[in-house]
């Protein structure tokens, strides 16, 4: 198959898909790779229509099991001719449960043939350094594991002529989806007096609902808890101090302590 350029399309709040989906793209080895970056893309943007000799690689992290909704937005106005694509997730160490499945569906739907897929991690969005989960993830030997899952595919890729070739690709998970989780009404919380209102947090929240004034606002309603703003503040004046996560990080940090591997599928 004569796969003449890629289009790397992700969201990634906190860098870590982006960084697996570009390990991948290096893997590969096409000369044209074209990032496409959906972290603060309008829904229902225009995306460029993906031709069947152009590869996609397709990224999302994992939200309580699923392909988190801004994503999903996001990608409906994905298009493909029948050409191949990537699709990977990225989750903090506990279980990406129907993500992938999910993931695998939205793109199949969009117009491609799934060739390959996998599941990676990443940092927890809630990982802090009094309960860290997968903190410093993907690591170097998770890079390598990426790139490595990238030469594979361009050996499978190599080998065949068209896609329709291709006999399905099983991944794990089930249908129907498992049910999300309840939108809780909360969001990171700012310690105003160790805050310097550089506004960084403003800067890197997907949904934007950070305002920077004579103090910090944050629209509960429409926090997503990536934790993006958390992970950037250079005062650490951003933390997540909402009880019912720092409950639900105890736990993590006991149930998800062993380092869990990559899955690759192909």
């Amino acid at each position: 198959m004569n796969i003449t350029s890629a289009k790397a399309i992700y969201f990634s709040p906190t860098q870590t898909t982006k960084k697996i989906v570009q390990a991948i793209g290096q893997g590969i080895q096409i000369p044209s790779i074209e990032d496409i970056d959906l972290t603060f893309a309008k829904s229902n943007g225009a995306l460029p229509r993906i031709h069947q000799n152009q590869l996609a690689i397709i990224g999302s992290p994992v939200y309580t099991g699923r392909v988190p909704l801004p994503v999903i937005s996001k990608l409906q106005g994905l298009k493909g001719d029948g050409g191949p694509a990537i699709i990977v997730v990225l989750y903090g160490n506990r279980a990406y449960e129907d993500a992938l499945i999910e993931l695998r569906d939205i793109v199949t739907e969009a117009g491609f043939k799934v060739t390959a897929a996998a599941a990676f991690i990443g940092e927890h969005s809630y990982s802090n350094p009094t309960t860290p989960v997968a903190a410093g993830r993907p690591d170097n030997d998770d890079i390598a594991k990426a790139t490595a899952f990238g030469r594979m595919v361009r050996e499978k890729l190599s080998a065949s002529s068209r896609t329709h070739e291709m006999a399905p690709l099983s991944v794990p998970g089930n249908h129907p989806y498992k049910e999300r989780g309840a939108l809780l009404n909360i969001s990171p919380d700012t310690i105003e007096e160790i805050c310097t209102k550089c506004g960084q947090c403003a800067s890197v929240c997907p949904t934007g609902v950070i305002t920077v004034g004579s103090a910090i606002v944050t629209d509960k309603s429409g926090c997503i808890k990536c934790c993006a703003c958390v992970k950037i503040c250079p005062t650490k004046a951003r933390v997540m101090q909402e009880p019912r996560i720092q409950q639900v990080m105890a736990q993590l940090t006991v149930k998800c302590s062993a380092r869990k591997e990559p899955e690759t599928y192909l």
